[in-house]
C-alpha cells in the first residue's frame, strides 16, 4: 500500500461529547485530557486553516505562473505565425529570452538591445517573483499539457480508452520511479457519505463509517478507482491537516479525523469534501508505457478544477456536469476539437 493511504487508516474511538457530535479520543482519558487533545486538534486544524488562506492571499502557486508562461510563449508563436497547438512545453528554464527581469518601466539598466540584464543576485528560487509574464490566465480556468508525471498533475483519459476508466480525469497523488504511481479518479460522483455509509457500514474500511456517517452526511462521495474499493480517502481544500497531504496549492488529500472535528465544530462545510472509494495503481513504468501509447493525455490544471466535485466555485464559463470535456476545450486546439467531438455525456451518466 502506498504511503499516503497507508497514512489515511483510523484507529482512533470516538466518544459522545457537549458541545460537538464526536469528539477523536483514546481509551484512557479523563475528562481534562479530552479537553487537551481537543484543543490540540484545534489548533492544529487553524493553523493548517490560516497557512492555506495565506498562502491564497500572496498568489503563492507556481503552476499558475508556469501556465503563465506557456500562455505566453504560444501567444508570441501565434503572432509570428506558428501554430500554438505545436508549441513546445514549458520545461521550467526559467532563462528564457521571451520573460523580462526588472521591466524597463521600473528600471533604466535596458541594454542596447532592449534586453534585461540578469540579476546576479537572484537565487533560482527568488526568480518566479522577479519575472512578470506578459499574459495573465483566469486563476480559476486554466489547464495546459505536460510532458511528464508530476504529483498533483492530471491524467486525461484518451477518448478512445474504454471500459472503467472511460473519460476520466485521475488526480496523481503519489509518483515514484522506484515504487510506481497512485492516482484517483475525480470525475465520478455518486451519491453522499450518508447512503454509502447507510449500505456499507459493516462492510471492511479502513474508516469508521458510523461515526464519519453523522459528522459528515452530506459530504459527496465518488469512485476514485477500481483498486481497494474497501480504502476511502478523502479529497479536500482545507488546509493541511494533520494526517493530510498537500498535492497542489490549495488541495489536499486525507486528514479525516481533523476535518469529521471541524465539521463538528461548524467550521467546515461536508460538501466541500469528497470522498473516493478506491483508487488507481500503477507499477514502475506501467504509466509511462501507457502514456507513450496515447492512453493518457497528462496536464496540469487549476485547482478549482481539481476541487470541482469538492466545492470549488462554478462559473458560467464551467460546464458543471462534464469535466474531462471542460478540461480538454479549456486547453485548446486539438485537445478543445476532441471534447467538441466526443465530450457531453456528463460525469454523472458514466458512473
Amino acid at each position: 500500500m502506498n504511503t499516503f493511504l497507508s497514512s489515511l487508516v483510523c484507529g482512533s474511538a470516538l466518544l459522545l461529547a457537549p458541545g460537538c457530535a464526536f469528539v477523536p479520543s483514546r481509551s484512557s482519558f479523563t475528562r481534562g485530557s479530552q479537553t487537551a487533545l481537543y484543543d490540540s486538534s484545534s489548533n492544529n486544524a487553524n493553523r493548517a486553516r490560516v497557512e492555506k488562506i495565506f498562502e491564497e492571499s500572496m498568489g503563492n502557486d507556481w503552476r499558475l505562473f508556469r501556465a503563465q508562461l506557456i500562455a505566453q510563449e504560444q501567444a508570441e508563436r501565434s503572432e509570428d505565425g506558428a501554430s500554438s497547438s505545436s508549441a513546445p512545453f514549458y520545461n521550467g528554464d526559467l532563462n528564457s529570452k521571451d520573460l523580462v527581469v526588472f521591466p524597463p518601466s521600473t528600471t533604466n539598466m535596458a541594454t542596447n538591445d532592449g534586453s534585461m540584464p540578469q540579476d546576479p543576485f537572484v537565487s533560482p528560487d527568488e526568480l518566479p517573483i522577479h519575472f512578470q509574464p506578459k499574459i495573465r490566465v483566469n486563476k480559476h480556468r486554466w489547464a495546459h499539457p505536460i510532458d511528464h508525471i508530476e504529483i498533483g498533475c492530471i491524467l486525461i483519459a484518451n477518448e478512445e480508452l474504454q471500459g472503467v476508466f472511460q473519460q476520466t480525469v485521475v488526480l496523481v497523488v503519489d509518483h515514484d520511479e522506484e515504487t510506481g504511481t497512485t492516482g484517483v479518479i475525480i470525475n465520478r460522483p455518486h451519491g453522499n457519505l450518508l447512503e454509502y455509509a447507510s449500505r456499507f457500514e459493516d462492510e471492511p474500511s479502513n474508516l469508521d463509517l458510523k461515526t464519519l456517517k453523522h459528522a459528515l452526511p452530506n459530504a459527496p462521495m465518488a469512485f476514485g478507482g477500481p483498486y481497494k474499493p474497501e480504502i476511502l480517502t478523502v479529497l479536500h481544500g482545507y488546509g493541511e491537516v494533520d494526517g493530510a497531504k498537500k498535492l497542489a496549492p490549495g488541495v489536499f488529500i486525507g486528514g479525516v479525523e481533523e476535518l469529521e472535528t471541524e465539521a463538528c465544530m461548524d467550521r467546515l462545510d461536508p460538501s466541500d469534501t469528497l470522498f473516493l472509494k478506491g483508487h488507481g495503481s500503477w507499477v514502475p513504468g506501467q504509466l509511462y508505457n501507457e502514456i507513450d501509447l496515447g492512453v493518457w493525455y497528462t496536464a496540469s490544471c487549476s485547482s478549482d478544477f481539481l476541487l470541482r466535485y469538492a466545492g470549488a466555485p462554478i462559473t458560467e464559463e464551467d460546464d458543471p456536469r462534464d469535466l474531462w470535456s471542460d478540461i480538454l476545450t479549456c486547453m485548446g486546439g486539438e485537445y478543445a476539437e476532441i471534447a467538441s467531438e466526443h465530450g457531453g455525456q456528463g460525469d454523472h451518466e458514466r458512473f
